[in-house]
């Protein structure tokens, strides 16, 4: 009949009540006849006295201090106001007084890192000789990384994007659709795709759900979007590069001009950024312990630059380039610092891209032909998302494909379901990891991605 408490309920409200927990032993100190443990449960613990007295005896003091670390027990206890603020636990005003414990799962005595190195951050155990953890030590033994406050914090975010997302979209009246991840071409016409065997032939690892949104454009859902998994097979081993990542994808039809579109994901990225504020500030201040940061800001509405624009700031900062060159990551970094102090912002979009730049499918601009009604947008001065107004006319598409060498046999089904009616439309692709990265100002995306793949890791 026993009902388990959670530990962020233990509060001062809770004080002289006899409660069950279950946590996870973080710490143990046995003092004479006492021992303080510190009880965890994610980024939440507690201290917790075991003292000989009524309820404990000596040999009940010796067994609760040889727990190992991280093994789970079940404690019934009284809740007691403390005396002081307890540090180094977010119950400060209570504390545990123990009086029955049982091992629920032993941890081995050997852990492969401790979670108290894993908090750190790296310049303070720098600076006094602590140890801190490094990022293939934590990925070795990412069961035991993602138990720290800070990794849970992160990914308790993660999903706070994910559920904002549809949940903003879904007020906008958009559908969720689920599209294949086994294709028979390259979605955008690479060669950066994973073959897969396929009975008696080979098949491709989606690089997006691109070719399929439009497809439900196609087929009059007006307002789609979809969460998903996203391979791409570039032997990338940057600080901002997965080889598999989750996509936060949408695709829309517009009725008179594809600003429609951009002016909605916008909305909605505004959306995620402003319910992340409102509902997940513990989780903020938890990795800013870890991870000090400045707070994430952004504009409404959103900042629109076009690409001229950018390329115009750029060289007034000193950068050489082309009208038709892409940015380089150096210069998108450069760009985010410059319009960080000119409009106070971290988000921005850049506008009209370049055609040459754009894959086959980016509508080339109306009125200059060397421009086409694509756009990416930024935080934190990195891209988190392309987009563009697609190419809704079989006729073009089919120029548009040969131009940049595709086998157009091979894209047969994406250009046919043009042929019988598609209205105008746009959309983008996000990408999750790199959401949570920028607005929490981290450095590596594997920090933000549970079980990481890249080219030199597919373990764990």
């Amino acid at each position: 009949d026993r009902v388990l408490i959670r530990i962020k309920d233990l509060t001062a409200e809770k004080a002289d009540e006899v409660v069950w927990v279950r946590g996870r032993i973080h710490t143990s100190r046995a003092k004479g006849k006492q021992c303080f443990l510190v009880l965890r449960q994610q980024q939440f613990n507690i201290q917790a006295l075991v003292a000989v007295g009524q309820h404990a005896s000596k040999q009940m003091v010796k067994f609760a201090a040889n727990i190992n670390k991280e093994s789970i027990v079940d404690v019934e206890g009284v809740v007691r106001k403390a005396y002081q603020k307890i540090g180094g636990c977010t119950q400060q005003d209570v504390e545990l007084h123990v009086q029955r414990i049982y091992v629920i799962s032993l941890a081995e005595p050997r852990l492969p890192l401790q979670l108290d190195d894993a908090v750190r951050p790296e310049v303070e155990g720098e600076e006094d000789g602590r140890a801190t953890v490094n990022q293939d030590t934590r990925l070795d033994n990412r069961v035991i990384d993602l138990r720290t406050s800070t990794s849970q914090a992160i990914f308790s975010l993660q999903s706070g994007i994910c559920q904002l997302f549809r949940e903003t979209l879904i007020r906008k009246g958009f559908v969720e659709i689920q599209t294949p991840k086994i294709i028979s071409a390259a979605s955008e016409g690479g060669a950066n795709v994973f073959t897969v065997s396929y009975f008696k032939s080979s098949a491709y690892l989606a690089q997006s759900p691109q070719l399929y949104k439009q497809m439900c454009i196609c087929a009059d859902f007006e307002k789609v979007f979809c969460v998903g998994p996203v391979f791409r097979a570039e032997d990338s081993n940057t600080h901002r590069h997965l080889t598999e990542f989750v996509g936060l994808d949408i695709e829309m039809a517009f009725n008179y001009h594809y600003h429609e579109v951009v002016d909605e994901i916008a909305d909605t990225l505004v959306q995620i950024f402003k319910g992340l504020q409102e509902r997940f500030q513990t989780e903020i201040e938890t990795v800013n312990k870890q991870f000090p940061c400045e707070p994430f800001k952004f504009l409404e509405p959103t900042l629109r630059l076009e690409y001229r624009e950018a390329v115009a700031m750029l060289r007034e900062a000193g950068v050489e380039m082309g009208d038709e060159e892409d940015l380089s990551t150096p210069n998108e970094k450069l760009l985010g610092r410059l319009v960080k102090e000119k409009y106070d912002t971290d988000f921005y979009i850049l506008d009209k891209y370049p055609l040459a730049v754009r894959p086959f499918y980016t509508m080339p601009d109306p009125v200059n032909p060397k421009n086409s009604n694509s756009y990416d947008m930024f935080m934190r001065g990195e891209e988190i998302l392309s987009g563009a107004q697609r190419i809704h006319d079989p006729q073009l598409l089919t120029e548009r494909a040969k131009h940049h060498g595709i086998d157009l046999e091979k894209i047969k089904a994406y250009i046919d379901s043009f042929r019988f009616g598609a209205p105008p439309h746009a959309g983008g692709g996000i990408g999750l990891e790199r959401v949570t990265m920028l607005y929490l100002g981290l450095h590596n995306v594997r920090q933000t991605s549970m079980f990481p793949r890249d080219p030199k890791r597919l373990t764990p």
